[in-house]
């Protein structure tokens, strides 16, 4: 078999010399390290689908490298050299940059879907540094720019890969050399998608439209896309397109979260008795924490996983009421979840700037603290590459209630959020979080109500995606209580990240 010096399980190897022989045929050969230059033929798609722990990241990662060693260069979006005929590129995408961050720390160079489809058009003269740093030309000379800023911005190129990094490390702001963002024109050529149950019918037409290469990596089990009816795109491929991975692996064996998770696929197993095995597995492993209350103090950074908007937004106000947070303003520290922006379509391009920043719907910020005009926000943007951003924000606080959220301010036009202590199941999918509260009482009522999706009971597909989101320590909380915070928000936490790239002082964005 076709396969790295890393021992495989059996399914893992299966899929991993199916995926082989896709790229061979492509020409790109895993097992001598060479590739071929790209022929032009129809779209080819393969899905590696499996459950929480059975191996599907790790297999992702080894293909990464295998053609990384074959020669394919890796493309991040975020500025891409001179078209090569020769050139073989590879893209590892993720539907949000949470997913993307969580790829990011275990070695993957993943980016977001959205930063793939759209490419930011650069300033010609900063663009000789751009290929100067990735190896294209020569040490460029640059008015603007002293030889310390170049050797900073080629000593930051060579930590972190990134070419805005690079260029912010030399004093520059993103408007500087960024002049704009444009669809991408271009085909590229092999993509690898994780979380790709994430994934709803359009963003899938886009990914096949980009590449010609495309393999998806995805759990069947959890829950589909809101706006899919029930179905993930897996539903549409044909079997030989499909791949499953069934063995748990021997590291994740002991793992009593994921044991949980499995024992969700019992169809003996009800809500009650489920809730025994939670209590049994807290008795023996402090991973798992059958709680009597949400801990407050960890809602700042992870929020509590909920099914009903109602039981969020009570959740929500009264994390903001132990905490003493004024209706007319936010705190440091609040955590926020964006929830798209409120732009017209003239404004095309600053939709994109944002967009392109990580102000996607579904991504978690964490506010830093009022913008120096009035409407903006100072934000950490979770997961992003370059987190810090000004922005033109409207922000909505939702009342017990109440059809109309509270504004405590707002620009007339920007990136709406809501707030973010508590999330539903939905939103959470594809991020992951050290320490994951799940509150029981909404999982309960799903089950009472005895509704299905795909087959499945409903309240099992959302105790599987909740539970999986915890990497450390679940807490399955059972009473509608709340605990008093142990200190003040804070957003010490957060230092030492990358400079800010500062929206606010940029033309045609003060909205």
């Amino acid at each position: 078999m076709t396969v790295p010096a890393l021992k495989f399980s059996d399914d893992q190897a299966l899929a991993y010399d199916r995926v082989a022989e896709l790229l061979s045929e492509a020409g790109v050969d895993l097992h001598d390290g060479f590739c071929l230059p790209a022929k032009e033929g129809k779209t080819k798609v393969l899905a590696v689908m499996g459950k929480a722990g059975s191996g599907k990241t790790l297999l992702l990662a080894e293909l990464v490298k295998a053609l990384e060693a074959a020669g394919v260069e890796t493309v991040s979006g975020d500025y891409e050299g001179r078209p090569r005929k020769d050139r073989r590129t590879l893209a590892i995408l993720a539907p949000t940059n949470k997913a993307a961050s969580v790829l990011r720390m275990r070695g993957v160079p993943a980016t977001t879907i959205h930063r793939i489809i759209y490419t930011p058009v650069y300033d010609p003269e900063y663009e000789r540094i751009a290929e100067w740093l990735m190896g294209n030309g020569d040490r460029p000379e640059i008015e603007e720019l002293s030889e310390e800023a170049l050797t900073r911005a080629q000593t930051s190129y060579q930590q972190h890969g990134s070419v805005p990094a690079a260029l912010a490390a030399a004093g520059l702001r993103g408007s500087d050399f960024i002049t704009g963002w444009k669809r991408r024109e271009e085909p590229l050529d092999i993509g690898l998608v994780d979380e790709a149950s994430m994934l709803d019918d359009r963003q899938f037409e886009d990914l096949r439209e980009i590449f010609p290469n495309l393999m998806l990596f995805g759990d069947p089990a959890q829950l589909a896309p809101v706006n899919q009816s029930g179905k993930m795109v897996f539903d549409g491929l044909a079997e030989g397109q499909k791949l499953e991975l069934s063995r748990i692996h021997r590291q994740e064996a002991d793992n009593p979260i994921l044991d949980l998770a499995h024992a969700l696929s019992d169809p003996d197993v009800g809500f009650e008795d489920f809730e025994r095995l939670v209590e049994q597995a807290a008795r023996r492993d402090d991973r798992v924490v059958y709680a009597q209350r949400v801990e407050v103090d960890l809602m700042a950074r992870s929020p509590v996983l909920v099914w009903r908007n109602a039981t969020r937004i009570r959740l929500i106000n009264a994390f903001r009421a132990v905490h003493g947070a004024p209706e007319t303003a936010l705190l440091p520290g609040e955590p926020l979840i964006c929830d798209g922006l409120e732009l017209p379509l003239k404004h095309r391009k600053k939709r994109l700037d944002l967009e392109a920043r990580g102000l996607i719907k579904g991504a978690q910020v964490i506010y830093l603290g009022p913008g120096r005009k009035p409407g903006f926000s100072k934000l950490h943007v979770v997961g992003a590459i370059e987190p810090q951003v000004s922005a033109a924000s409207i922000v909505k606080i939702e009342k017990p209630d109440e059809e109309e959220p509270f504004i405590p301010y707002a620009a007339r036009m920007g990136a709406t959020f809501l707030h973010g202590a508590a999330v539903t199941i939905h939103k959470a999918q594809g991020s992951q979080w050290e320490n994951v509260q799940v509150f029981a009482p909404d999982l309960y009522a799903a089950a009472r109500m005895g509704r299905t999706e795909a087959g499945q009971p409903l309240w099992k597909r959302l105790a599987y995606v909740a539970i999986t989101r915890a990497s450390e320590r679940l807490y399955w909380v059972v009473r509608n209580r709340l605990a008093k915070p142990s200190g003040a928000l804070t957003v010490d936490d957060l230092r030492g990240t990358p400079a800010p790239l500062a929206l606010e002082s940029e033309p045609g964005l003060d909205l």
